[in-house]
């Protein structure tokens, strides 16, 4: 099947009556005769030599979108620089080196480096497997070339980046069209251009040999699909010189341009608004602390600007440096588990967060609810008629040289019984016409000489007026049938035959008259394997599924009622398109199903949810599809989509099914409680911690901890909270959507961080009384050592007591976290008793320190536990 070259499309806004877009310059602007085309493409109906497009390639390039480019890690790398706390953590770097704290300015800018380079990586790595899955469904073409001048033509598959102007390509149903073409032949073809027109309904092109200026009917662009019939053309324009390249424009990606048809921004994603808002919040504290802690020094004991480093190790010691670390490492794990496990491809690492954010999965119903393909309704449907029905589909199929039925006709021939069906010879054929609705197949009968048999399938509106009935009722009787099924969302197709003498000039559509009516055969949509679990399991979740599609209203709705979803109110593209913003986002709230929507329409409805306060996730995989993937907070597409919506999704599925929708809206939960995790207990310590220290700075005759000591504490801290990428979450933790919010960050960190700045003021007591001259000049390095042991115990402790979804030590900490936490322990112990201790400014201290500090770590654990317990309503910063 043919696919459409790599890239990212932007659709168009229905242009209404106004002009339409220009065509190509040059050969393709669809003003010449076939001939005269066929000559200034120095090529015929035959196809080129192998040789010749060979040349042509070389001369011309692949037929590639100009955009859809490489981008090298050092371009990452520089974009991920741009993050706001990024960029201020950069500059606390550059601040400590104008003060000369060198340690605190190369260890800061170390982790800057480290955070930009793991997120350059893993959105390189997800590239990488997006290539490979692109190389699993690479797009080919069917063309017809010969291996010499003077050889026969041959038709075969090559791949889509090879084909060069002058190829004859053939088209079939399904079929993507793979560059700008001008037709040769072409059997009841209708084509879905809506990512070029805004039109939703198939446009039917035809072969003209002088056509009207600006009349397209003989052209397919690329970028649209085949509906329906088959046809042959000539390539004319490809690569960069086809329409689709011109109307997307060039440098305009998924994040320059989410908004649909260029109109406003969309909103930023869950996961901007999310990192934005804590990063904000964190900032203008660091930007309040320094001076006031410079204020507060010189006023009450006459420091000046010597405490302009350990001003710059506070607003350091608040600020969790990691954070872009933290980040990038769990969306990273998670993206890497995702791909291994369930092959799901995570292109852009937030989206990763914005799944386990999404509270609205918006999808398709066709392909995703149910098959790709209808199938026989065998409890509705006659068998006569289907016998006859499939008669029709297969030598219609075989007279017009269609390499592939469509959906319908698949439908017919894997419900009938094909040996009956090929008993007969076959004639000629009169194809589907979108106009007169019908198809035919003509036919001789075994040992019928000299009459021919003509078996037409079609609407049933058409081919019941074709036939002739001996009572009236009988036909009105069918067309109320009909008309019921309709309603109750199943279609019908209606079958008749005619015998007429055997002409040899042909048939025509005026033979389709007389008919004897066979009966109907009804289809319906069958439900996908996993779509009914899929969906439960979603719905447990926390997600609500709706259903925008462009099938009938009724159609759509029975889907939804199979899979025990209400459907309620079904909404339309015409009822939405005159609604307003605020009108349309109520209508959007309430509505299960958006039924006969066009690209805009699904667009619309995405935005309007999102201004609704939703996290909305779009599930498509077609070039309609584009406007609602780019609107959406996450856009999904599977791997079989066309390459453009690929292109542009943030996630790609191995296969177009909801279950891998559900891991990975799993993973994003779990990354998300995991970086909840990391802030709650880094932000609880840090801010006491900073409570402790402006305290003990100001009744303190020294600076109560040397820069050097808060960098060391720090680093070793967020060395340890690394490991919380390996957590397991409480299962209570993964069942509703995780937004990270900041004022419920602010909210819960308070009392943790009071909590932590009275447990750092009892240690000043105990150090007071093992060392009775720690709060004066004369040992100072004892205070230093033991309140950075006590800090690094805590701060241990706070890593298994205050992990996300546990009250207590609850259910079993993973082994990654235990190390980690253990290690850091240790460190705080025994680092003061290595040579290290004294360069860093602490000493060993006495044995009688160590159980009066287990009391108080005894006593801080105690309180912990019974906070979290006394306050159940405290919110978590990762719940919604």
């Amino acid at each position: 099947m043919a696919r459409e070259p790599e890239g990212t499309a932007v659709a168009l806004s229905d242009p209404g009556p106004g002009p339409r877009p220009a065509p190509p310059a040059g050969p393709a602007a669809g003003d010449r005769t076939v001939l005269l085309t066929l000559r200034a493409l120095d090529t015929g109906p035959r196809g080129l030599t192998e040789a010749e497009a060979g040349r042509r390639l070389a001369r011309h390039g692949p037929n590639t979108l100009p955009t859809a480019r490489h981008i090298s890690l050092p371009a990452r790398f520089w974009h991920s620089l741009r993050d706001p706390f990024t960029a201020v953590l950069f500059c606390l770097g550059l601040v400590s080196a104008v003060v000369s704290a060198w340690g605190t300015a190369c260890v800061i800018l170390a982790l800057v480096v480290v955070s930009c380079a793991l997120r350059a990586h893993g959105e390189h790595r997800a590239d990488r497997a997006g290539a490979g899955l692109r190389e699993l469904v690479a797009g080919t073409a069917t063309v017809r070339r010969r291996d010499r001048a003077d050889a026969e033509p041959r038709t075969r598959e090559i791949p889509v980046d090879d084909l060069v102007p002058g190829d004859v390509v053939r088209l079939a149903p399904g079929d993507l069209v793979p560059a700008d073409l001008r037709l040769l032949k072409a059997h009841g073809l209708t084509v879905q251009q809506a990512a070029l027109t805004g039109e939703s309904a198939p446009a039917a092109k035809r072969p003209a040999d002088a056509p009207a200026a600006g009349d397209t009917a003989h052209l397919c662009f690329q970028g649209s699909s085949v509906a329906s019939g088959g046809g042959t053309g000539v390539v004319v324009a490809s690569g960069a010189d086809t329409r689709f390249a011109a109307v997307r424009g060039t440098g305009r990606g998924r994040d320059a341009e989410r908004a649909p048809g260029g109109a406003d921004p969309a909103p930023l994603s869950a996961f901007d608004r999310s990192v934005h808002g804590i990063s904000w919040t964190l900032i203008r504290f660091m930007l309040i602390t320094p001076p006031l802690v410079l204020m507060a020094n010189a006023a009450l004991r006459g420091r000046g600007l010597e405490t302009l480093p350990f001003a710059v190790a506070v607003a350091v010691g608040l600020t969790p440096e990691m954070l872009p670390v933290i980040v990038t490492t769990c969306l990273a794990r998670g993206a890497a588990l995702l791909a291994r496990g369930h092959g799901v491809i995570v292109r852009r690492l937030p989206a990763l967060h914005d799944l386990g954010a999404v509270d609205v999965l918006c999808v398709d119903k066709t392909g995703t609810l149910t098959r790709d393909r209808p199938v026989v309704d065998t409890g509705r449907t006659d068998p006569e008629a289907l016998h006859w029905a499939a008669v029709s589909a297969w030598w219609t199929l075989q007279a017009a040289e269609l390499p592939h039925p469509d959906p319908l006709d698949g439908a017919l021939l894997d419900g009938a019984d094909l040996d009956r069906v090929e008993a007969y010879d076959p004639v000629d054929a009169l194809p589907f016409d979108p106009v007169r609705r019908l198809a035919t197949a003509v036919v001789r009968e075994p040992g019928a000489l000299g009459t021919h048999l003509l078996v037409v399938k079609g609407a049933v509106e058409e081919v019941v007026e074709r036939c002739a009935f001996d009572d009236p009722a009988d036909r009105a009787g069918l067309l109320a049938r009909a008309t019921e099924a309709a309603g109750e969302g199943v279609r019908l197709l209606a079958v008749g035959t005619a015998r007429r003498p055997a002409r040899a000039r042909g048939h025509t559509p005026a033979d389709e008259r007389g008919l004897t009516f066979r009966g109907l055969v009804a289809f319906h949509d069958a439900l996908a394997d996993t779509a009914h679990d899929a969906v439960r399991a979603l719905a447990g979740r926390g997600v609500t599924v709706k259903v925008l599609t462009g099938d009938h209203p009724a159609t759509a709705a029975r889907a939804c009622r199979d899979l025990g979803i209400d459907p309620g109110e079904v909404a339309t593209g015409a009822r939405t398109a005159d609604l307003g913003d605020r009108e349309l986002a109520e209508l959007a709230a309430r509505t299960t199903v958006f039924a006969r929507c066009a690209p805009a329409d699904k667009a619309r409805v995405v935005a309007a949810l999102r201004r609704a306060g939703h996290t909305v996730g779009f599930l498509g995989d077609g070039v309609n599809d584009l406007p609602a993937l780019r609107a959406a907070d996450v856009g999904v597409c599977p791997r079989d989509g066309v390459d453009v919506a690929r292109e542009d999704a943030d996630v790609v599925l191995a296969e177009k099914d909801l279950t891998a929708i559900g891991h990975a809206v799993d993973a994003g939960r779990h990354s998300s409680a995991n970086i909840a995790s990391y802030l709650r207990i880094t932000l609880s310590s840090n801010l006491g911690n900073v409570i402790a220290m402006l305290a003990a700075g100001l009744l303190l005759p020294f600076l109560p901890m040397l820069p050097a000591q808060v960098l060391v504490q720090n680093l070793c801290s967020d060395g340890a909270q690394l490991a919380l990428a390996h957590d397991r979450p409480d299962p209570a933790a993964l069942r509703r959507p995780t937004v990270l919010r900041p004022r419920a960050f602010l909210r819960s960190l308070t009392g943790f961080g009071v909590l932590g700045a009275l447990a750092d003021l009892t240690t000043f007591g105990v150090l007071a009384w093992c060392l009775p001259g720690a709060l004066d000049l004369g040992d100072q390095e004892g205070f230093h050592a033991g309140w950075f042991t006590e800090n690094l115990l805590t701060q241990a402790l706070v890593m298994l007591l205050l992990r996300t979804g546990r009250r207590a030590a609850e259910g079993r900490t993973p082994r990654p976290v235990r190390g980690a936490a253990t290690a850091l322990a240790a460190v705080g112990v025994l680092l003061p008793l290595t040579p290290l201790g004294p360069p860093l400014g602490m000493t060993g201290l006495p044995l009688v320190y160590y159980p009066l500090l287990a009391a108080v770590l005894a006593l801080y654990a105690a309180a912990l536990v019974a906070l979290r317990r006394r306050m159940p309503q405290l919110p978590d910063p990762a719940r919604p």
